[in-house]
Protein backbone atom coordinates (compact mmCIF):
# COMPACT_ATOMS: atom_id res chain seq x y z
CA UNK A 1 0.00 0.00 0.00
CA UNK A 2 2.81 2.38 0.68
CA UNK A 3 4.42 1.70 -2.76
CA UNK A 4 1.89 2.49 -4.38
CA UNK A 5 1.01 5.88 -2.19
CA UNK A 6 4.30 6.97 -3.23
CA UNK A 7 3.92 6.14 -6.57
CA UNK A 8 0.87 8.20 -6.52
CA UNK A 9 2.81 11.20 -4.51
CA UNK A 10 5.52 11.05 -7.72
CA UNK A 11 2.56 11.28 -10.29
CA UNK A 12 0.74 13.88 -8.98
CA UNK A 13 4.23 16.02 -7.94
CA UNK A 14 4.76 17.61 -11.79
CA UNK A 15 1.43 19.67 -11.28
CA UNK A 16 1.86 20.33 -7.78
CA UNK A 17 5.33 21.31 -8.86
CA UNK A 18 3.66 23.78 -11.72
CA UNK A 19 0.86 25.20 -9.21
CA UNK A 20 3.24 25.91 -6.62
CA UNK A 21 5.55 27.97 -8.96
CA UNK A 22 2.85 29.57 -11.29
CA UNK A 23 0.20 29.66 -8.71
CA UNK A 24 0.94 29.31 -4.93
CA UNK A 25 4.10 30.94 -5.23
CA UNK A 26 2.80 34.21 -6.84
CA UNK A 27 -0.76 34.62 -4.91
CA UNK A 28 1.47 34.69 -1.82
CA UNK A 29 3.31 37.55 -3.58
CA UNK A 30 0.81 39.18 -4.22
CA UNK A 31 -0.22 39.00 -0.42
CA UNK A 32 2.48 40.22 -0.29
CA UNK A 33 2.66 43.40 -2.06
CA UNK A 34 -1.12 44.58 -1.17
CA UNK A 35 0.71 45.54 2.05
CA UNK A 36 3.46 47.32 0.71
CA UNK A 37 3.65 51.00 -1.05
CA UNK A 38 4.65 50.57 -4.78
CA UNK A 39 6.36 53.22 -5.39
CA UNK A 40 9.03 53.08 -2.10
CA UNK A 41 8.45 49.61 -1.00
CA UNK A 42 7.32 50.59 2.84
CA UNK A 43 5.44 48.86 4.67
CA UNK A 44 1.66 50.64 5.08
CA UNK A 45 -0.61 48.16 6.95
CA UNK A 46 -3.86 48.43 5.29
CA UNK A 47 -3.53 51.36 3.75
CA UNK A 48 -4.05 50.17 0.57
CA UNK A 49 -6.78 48.26 1.29
CA UNK A 50 -8.45 51.31 2.44
CA UNK A 51 -7.70 53.18 -0.55
CA UNK A 52 -9.55 50.92 -2.78
CA UNK A 53 -12.80 50.69 -0.75
CA UNK A 54 -12.45 54.51 -0.85
CA UNK A 55 -12.17 54.50 -5.00
CA UNK A 56 -15.47 55.08 -6.81
CA UNK A 57 -13.85 53.23 -10.18
CA UNK A 58 -13.44 50.30 -7.82
CA UNK A 59 -16.79 50.46 -5.80
CA UNK A 60 -18.28 51.14 -9.56
CA UNK A 61 -16.77 47.95 -11.22
CA UNK A 62 -17.91 45.69 -7.95
CA UNK A 63 -21.43 46.47 -7.97
CA UNK A 64 -21.30 45.95 -11.86
CA UNK A 65 -19.75 42.60 -11.59
CA UNK A 66 -22.03 41.55 -8.51
CA UNK A 67 -24.85 42.71 -10.30
CA UNK A 68 -23.61 40.45 -13.61
CA UNK A 69 -23.16 37.56 -11.52
CA UNK A 70 -26.57 37.60 -10.11
CA UNK A 71 -28.25 37.91 -13.10
CA UNK A 72 -26.37 35.81 -15.93
CA UNK A 73 -25.90 32.78 -13.51
CA UNK A 74 -29.51 31.89 -12.37
CA UNK A 75 -30.54 32.12 -15.84
CA UNK A 76 -28.24 30.35 -17.56
CA UNK A 77 -27.97 27.61 -14.92
CA UNK A 78 -32.06 27.55 -15.11
CA UNK A 79 -32.42 27.52 -18.96
CA UNK A 80 -29.32 25.29 -19.71
CA UNK A 81 -31.10 22.76 -17.46
CA UNK A 82 -34.19 23.18 -19.09
CA UNK A 83 -33.32 22.67 -22.28
CA UNK A 84 -30.72 19.79 -21.43
CA UNK A 85 -34.16 18.08 -19.95
CA UNK A 86 -35.23 18.56 -23.14
CA UNK A 87 -32.80 16.82 -25.15
CA UNK A 88 -32.65 14.23 -23.22
CA UNK A 89 -35.91 13.51 -24.14
CA UNK A 90 -34.98 14.02 -28.36
CA UNK A 91 -34.26 10.66 -29.97
CA UNK A 92 -33.59 12.01 -32.96
CA UNK A 93 -31.39 15.17 -33.75
CA UNK A 94 -30.21 15.50 -30.13
CA UNK A 95 -26.34 15.19 -30.81
CA UNK A 96 -27.07 17.96 -33.72
CA UNK A 97 -28.69 19.95 -31.56
CA UNK A 98 -26.22 20.17 -28.84
CA UNK A 99 -23.70 21.02 -31.23
CA UNK A 100 -25.14 24.15 -32.18
CA UNK A 101 -25.65 25.13 -29.14
CA UNK A 102 -21.66 24.63 -28.48
CA UNK A 103 -21.21 26.49 -31.74
CA UNK A 104 -20.77 30.06 -30.21
CA UNK A 105 -17.91 28.64 -28.18
CA UNK A 106 -15.89 27.90 -30.75
CA UNK A 107 -16.47 31.00 -32.61
CA UNK A 108 -13.06 33.73 -32.01
CA UNK A 109 -13.29 36.29 -29.92
CA UNK A 110 -12.99 39.06 -33.04
CA UNK A 111 -15.59 37.33 -34.92
CA UNK A 112 -17.75 37.83 -31.83
CA UNK A 113 -16.57 41.64 -31.50
CA UNK A 114 -17.38 42.23 -35.03
CA UNK A 115 -20.70 40.65 -34.65
CA UNK A 116 -21.57 42.74 -31.74
CA UNK A 117 -20.51 45.80 -34.03
CA UNK A 118 -22.70 44.72 -36.97
CA UNK A 119 -25.78 44.15 -34.41
CA UNK A 120 -26.02 46.76 -31.95
CA UNK A 121 -24.44 49.75 -33.38
CA UNK A 122 -26.21 52.95 -33.50
CA UNK A 123 -27.01 52.22 -37.28
CA UNK A 124 -26.59 48.62 -36.98
CA UNK A 125 -29.21 45.49 -37.91
CA UNK A 126 -31.00 45.71 -34.38
CA UNK A 127 -31.87 49.51 -34.70
CA UNK A 128 -32.62 49.24 -38.82
CA UNK A 129 -35.40 46.33 -37.73
CA UNK A 130 -36.71 48.39 -34.89
CA UNK A 131 -37.10 51.32 -37.28
CA UNK A 132 -39.00 49.13 -39.87
CA UNK A 133 -41.12 48.09 -36.73
CA UNK A 134 -42.16 51.90 -36.26
CA UNK A 135 -39.81 51.40 -33.37
CA UNK A 136 -37.32 54.15 -31.65
CA UNK A 137 -33.72 52.88 -32.49
CA UNK A 138 -31.81 52.36 -29.35
CA UNK A 139 -28.21 53.17 -28.76
CA UNK A 140 -26.82 50.25 -26.54
CA UNK A 141 -23.38 50.39 -26.37
CA UNK A 142 -23.73 54.00 -24.62
CA UNK A 143 -26.64 53.67 -22.57
CA UNK A 144 -27.87 51.40 -19.73
CA UNK A 145 -28.83 48.91 -22.86
CA UNK A 146 -25.00 48.01 -22.74
CA UNK A 147 -25.41 46.20 -19.76
CA UNK A 148 -28.25 43.97 -21.72
CA UNK A 149 -26.10 43.33 -24.30
CA UNK A 150 -22.97 42.08 -21.88
CA UNK A 151 -25.38 39.32 -20.68
CA UNK A 152 -26.76 38.32 -23.81
CA UNK A 153 -23.78 37.84 -25.11
CA UNK A 154 -22.76 35.73 -21.90
CA UNK A 155 -25.35 33.19 -22.12
CA UNK A 156 -25.11 32.83 -26.00
CA UNK A 157 -21.64 31.94 -25.31
CA UNK A 158 -22.15 29.50 -22.21
CA UNK A 159 -25.18 27.99 -23.06
CA UNK A 160 -24.14 25.33 -24.56
CA UNK A 161 -21.12 23.96 -22.53
CA UNK A 162 -23.67 23.82 -19.55
CA UNK A 163 -26.17 22.07 -21.74
CA UNK A 164 -23.72 19.63 -22.37
CA UNK A 165 -22.66 19.34 -18.48
CA UNK A 166 -26.59 18.88 -17.55
CA UNK A 167 -26.92 16.11 -20.22
CA UNK A 168 -23.92 14.22 -18.74
CA UNK A 169 -25.39 14.50 -15.25
CA UNK A 170 -28.85 13.50 -16.34
CA UNK A 171 -27.52 10.33 -18.34
CA UNK A 172 -25.93 9.22 -15.04
CA UNK A 173 -29.29 8.86 -13.26
CA UNK A 174 -30.38 5.38 -13.65
CA UNK A 175 -33.44 5.15 -15.75
CA UNK A 176 -34.51 2.09 -13.00
CA UNK A 177 -35.38 4.91 -10.57
CA UNK A 178 -38.20 6.29 -13.16
CA UNK A 179 -38.91 3.11 -14.16
CA UNK A 180 -39.86 2.24 -10.42
CA UNK A 181 -41.41 6.09 -9.54
CA UNK A 182 -44.02 5.68 -12.40
CA UNK A 183 -44.99 2.37 -11.56
CA UNK A 184 -45.85 4.07 -8.37
CA UNK A 185 -47.66 6.46 -10.42
CA UNK A 186 -45.58 9.49 -10.38
CA UNK A 187 -45.92 11.81 -13.13
CA UNK A 188 -43.38 14.02 -14.92
CA UNK A 189 -42.90 16.69 -11.99
CA UNK A 190 -42.97 14.15 -9.42
CA UNK A 191 -39.92 12.31 -11.11
CA UNK A 192 -38.23 15.81 -12.17
CA UNK A 193 -38.80 16.87 -8.71
CA UNK A 194 -37.83 14.00 -6.48
CA UNK A 195 -35.61 12.12 -8.30
CA UNK A 196 -34.00 14.62 -11.29
CA UNK A 197 -33.32 17.28 -9.35
CA UNK A 198 -31.86 15.50 -6.07
CA UNK A 199 -29.21 13.34 -8.12
CA UNK A 200 -27.96 16.68 -9.82
CA UNK A 201 -26.84 18.52 -6.82
CA UNK A 202 -23.15 16.92 -7.78
CA UNK A 203 -23.57 18.72 -11.14
CA UNK A 204 -25.00 21.92 -10.01
CA UNK A 205 -22.35 22.76 -7.77
CA UNK A 206 -19.41 22.09 -10.44
CA UNK A 207 -21.26 23.97 -12.93
CA UNK A 208 -22.34 27.38 -10.82
CA UNK A 209 -18.68 27.50 -10.15
CA UNK A 210 -17.89 26.68 -14.13
CA UNK A 211 -20.19 29.25 -14.82
CA UNK A 212 -19.17 31.77 -12.13
CA UNK A 213 -15.11 31.25 -13.59
CA UNK A 214 -16.37 31.71 -17.14
CA UNK A 215 -18.35 34.80 -16.37
CA UNK A 216 -14.87 36.96 -15.61
CA UNK A 217 -14.28 35.82 -19.95
CA UNK A 218 -16.88 38.14 -20.89
CA UNK A 219 -14.58 41.20 -20.23
CA UNK A 220 -12.64 40.37 -23.59
CA UNK A 221 -15.70 40.98 -25.87
CA UNK A 222 -16.25 44.40 -23.93
CA UNK A 223 -12.76 45.74 -23.69
CA UNK A 224 -12.30 44.79 -27.67
CA UNK A 225 -15.88 46.80 -28.42
CA UNK A 226 -15.56 49.59 -26.00
CA UNK A 227 -12.14 50.23 -24.78
CA UNK A 228 -10.74 50.82 -21.63
CA UNK A 229 -13.67 53.01 -20.49
CA UNK A 230 -17.40 51.62 -21.54
CA UNK A 231 -20.80 53.00 -20.51
CA UNK A 232 -20.62 53.31 -16.54
CA UNK A 233 -22.91 49.61 -16.48
CA UNK A 234 -20.31 47.57 -18.72
CA UNK A 235 -17.06 48.44 -16.54
CA UNK A 236 -16.43 45.66 -14.52
CA UNK A 237 -13.64 44.72 -12.37
CA UNK A 238 -11.20 43.42 -15.07
CA UNK A 239 -11.12 46.87 -16.91
CA UNK A 240 -10.59 48.14 -13.39
CA UNK A 241 -7.44 46.08 -13.48
CA UNK A 242 -6.44 46.36 -17.12
CA UNK A 243 -6.48 50.19 -16.05
CA UNK A 244 -4.98 50.14 -13.11
CA UNK A 245 -2.19 47.99 -14.79
CA UNK A 246 -1.28 50.41 -17.54
CA UNK A 247 -0.85 53.20 -14.44
CA UNK A 248 1.45 50.63 -12.76
CA UNK A 249 -0.77 50.99 -9.67
CA UNK A 250 0.49 47.56 -8.45
CA UNK A 251 -0.15 47.93 -5.46
CA UNK A 252 -4.13 48.91 -5.46
CA UNK A 253 -4.14 45.66 -7.75
CA UNK A 254 -2.35 43.73 -5.33
CA UNK A 255 -4.81 44.43 -2.85
CA UNK A 256 -7.64 44.28 -5.48
CA UNK A 257 -6.93 40.94 -6.33
CA UNK A 258 -6.54 39.88 -3.00
CA UNK A 259 -10.22 40.85 -2.09
CA UNK A 260 -11.17 39.41 -5.35
CA UNK A 261 -10.29 36.17 -4.68
CA UNK A 262 -11.29 35.79 -0.96
CA UNK A 263 -14.69 36.63 -1.93
CA UNK A 264 -15.32 33.95 -5.02
CA UNK A 265 -13.07 31.58 -2.63
CA UNK A 266 -16.29 32.75 0.08
CA UNK A 267 -18.75 31.91 -2.08
CA UNK A 268 -17.62 28.87 -3.37
CA UNK A 269 -17.01 27.42 0.25
CA UNK A 270 -20.69 28.63 1.15
CA UNK A 271 -22.12 26.91 -2.10
CA UNK A 272 -20.47 23.63 -1.25
CA UNK A 273 -21.31 23.53 2.17
CA UNK A 274 -24.87 24.41 1.06
CA UNK A 275 -24.90 21.27 -1.36
CA UNK A 276 -23.09 19.44 1.34
CA UNK A 277 -25.94 19.67 3.33
CA UNK A 278 -28.79 19.13 0.38
CA UNK A 279 -26.87 15.62 -0.29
Amino acid sequence: MKKRQRKGYLFLLPSLTGVMLFWVIPYIDVIRRSFFSAVTEEFTGVQNYRTIFSNQAFLLACKNTLRFFGVCIPILVGLSLFAAVLLTRQKHFAHLIKSMFLLPMAIPVASVVLLWKVLFHSQGLLNHLLERLSQGGVDWMNTGASFAVLVVSYLWRNLGYDIVLWAAGLGAIPKSLYEAARVDGAGEWRCFRDITLPNLLPSLFTIVVLSLLNAFKVFREAYLVAGDYPQEDMYLLQHLFNNWYRELSMDKMAAAAVVTGAVILALILVLQKAWDREE
